[in-house]
């Protein structure tokens, strides 16, 4: 069990880096002067420092392009439009306002019809024990006939 192993090992190589030759200019660089030397100016300030410096010209705003011209019929037809979307969602909110009035009303008379039949209801079944007038059908119709029990 305890074999010898073999390691296969590959042989070791190793890059050295080549150096860069650094490029050879036809012409030396020269740095190029603008075509104007701005002027230098000078500004005392109230404290009597005096400060040196470039003069910059002030950002030039760029140019207004110019609107393009729209046709008075082109705006009425938009304003026409826009007045019969306004008109027409108008009268959507009418008539939906309108329904829901209906609604309500209608409900509150079947409010109203409930608690009046309740009402007579209580008056009609309902138990008065010593006050109130109460209306026995039968005996009224007895007595109104005079036949007496």
């Amino acid at each position: 069990m305890n074999e010898p192993t073999t390691h296969h090992t590959a042989p070791l190589v190793v890059h050295h880096p080549t150096p860069i030759t650094p490029a050879v200019h036809a012409a030396p660089v020269v740095p190029i002067q603008p075509g104007t030397i701005p002027a230098v100016a000078s500004v005392v300030l109230p404290d009597g420092r005096l400060v040196t410096g470039y003069a910059i010209e002030p950002a030039k705003p760029e140019p207004v392009t110019a609107k393009p011209v729209v046709s008075r019929a082109a705006v009425n037809v938009a304003l026409g439009g826009v007045g019969f979307l306004a008109l027409c969602g108008g009268l959507l909110l009418l008539t939906t306002f309108i329904t829901a009035l209906t609604a309500l009303i209608t409900q509150l008379i079947t409010l109203a019809a409930i608690c009046f039949g309740g009402w007579i209801a209580v008056q009609i079944f309902g138990h008065h024990p010593g006050g109130g007038t109460t209306v026995n059908i039968r005996k009224a119709v007895i007595k109104r006939n005079h036949f007496h029990s």
